[in-house]
């Protein structure tokens, strides 16, 4: 028997129910992790509430990294042994493949040997913010020194993952969040400039910083009306690349901005990485050799017991955090 996490309706935090179940041994092609660490995202909360892009049957499981050792392994799987420390590439379905439990089975293909000079908790909150970050802005965006980049939400996990990766191409990442209370934490971080988008003017800001060069890229996970403003102030040729939809106001479609200035509006998943085998590859290596490098590594907002799932939950959605969330089993 096993501990896991479901939930039998959509709702809150408070839905969450730790609960004792018997879990398969893996199959072929599958590891079974003993899990240690969790990383918390978005896209779980959103699972919870029925608003996410994948609608689960009920009672569901959840979650989407993980770092533990290997349990057992399936038929068919070489290159592991029991015992080996591993992190989790998140799967194409949390429904299917859940992370939330003191086990936890996944294909083998998106198990990683995870860096020896990481801890638990940075292992389980590695993979789904630098992938999503590299495919947006390398393998999307092919950012190169001197490139202003745009990157809202930019005390997420995501976007704190973007600040380290554009640092580490010699890009200028300006770091766009609501209030100026994370300003000198966004700047200790990396960040070229912070605009708090709540208290000033995002269009002058953006355009005042990157002068005549202005903002070839845009990392956006919130929609709404700051489109219109990050548009306004982006290069000719940009690219905004669309990654959530946080805001819950319509998202206007600036039009005129985009025919003026020959704008790209694209919209991405972290899917497009993890499902392309020869991508992912490039991408594990990129962050792998940026993480021996000492050049990324994961800002942990605050970690909670396996027992505190809610509580956990409850601080995800709070806006409080600076990084990730991670829960430890």
């Amino acid at each position: 028997m096993s501990r896991i996490v479901r939930f039998h309706r959509y709702g809150g935090p408070e839905v969450l129910h730790i609960e004792e179940a018997e879990l398969p041994l893996p199959g072929r092609g599958e590891i079974r992790i003993k899990v240690k660490a969790l990383g918390l995202n978005r896209a779980e909360a959103l699972l919870r509430q029925g608003s996410y892009i994948e609608t689960p049957s009920l009672p569901s499981g959840l979650g989407l990294e993980a770092a533990g050792v290997v349990e057992s392994i399936g038929a068919g799987v070489g290159g592991f042994s029991l015992g080996d420390a591993v992190s989790v590439i998140p799967p194409q379905s949390m429904a299917r493949w859940p992370a939330y439990g003191e086990l936890a089975t996944f294909p083998a293909e998106l198990v990683v040997k995870h860096p020896p000079s990481f801890g638990w908790a940075d292992a389980a909150a590695l993979w789904m913010p630098y992938l999503t970050a590299y495919g947006a802005l390398i393998d999307i965006a092919g950012i190169q020194p001197g490139d202003f980049v745009a990157i809202t939400a930019a005390s997420s996990s995501v976007g704190l993952a973007a600040i380290q990766i554009a640092n580490h191409l010699g890009a200028r990442p300006i770091a766009i969040t609501r209030r100026s209370a994370k300003r000198q934490a966004l700047l200790d971080h990396g960040a070229g400039d912070v605009i708090a988008a709540e208290e000033e003017d995002v269009e002058t800001r953006l355009r005042a910083i990157a002068g005549p060069k202005a903002v070839r890229v845009v990392f956006d996970a919130i929609g709404g009306p700051l489109f219109v403003p990050l548009t306004a102030a982006m290069a000719r040729g940009g690219l905004l690349i669309e990654y959530g939809g946080l805001s819950s106001e319509p998202t206007p479609f600036p039009l005129f901005t985009v025919l003026s200035k020959s704008l790209t509006l694209r919209g991405y998943l972290v899917h497009e990485i993890t499902g392309d085998p020869a991508r992912l590859d490039a991408a594990k290596t990129f962050i792998l050799d940026g993480v021996r490098i000492g050049a990324l590594r994961p800002a942990i907002a605050r970690t909670f017991a396996f027992d505190d799932i809610v509580e956990a939950h409850r601080f995800l959605e709070s806006n409080q955090q600076f990084g990730k969330v991670v829960v430890t089993v």
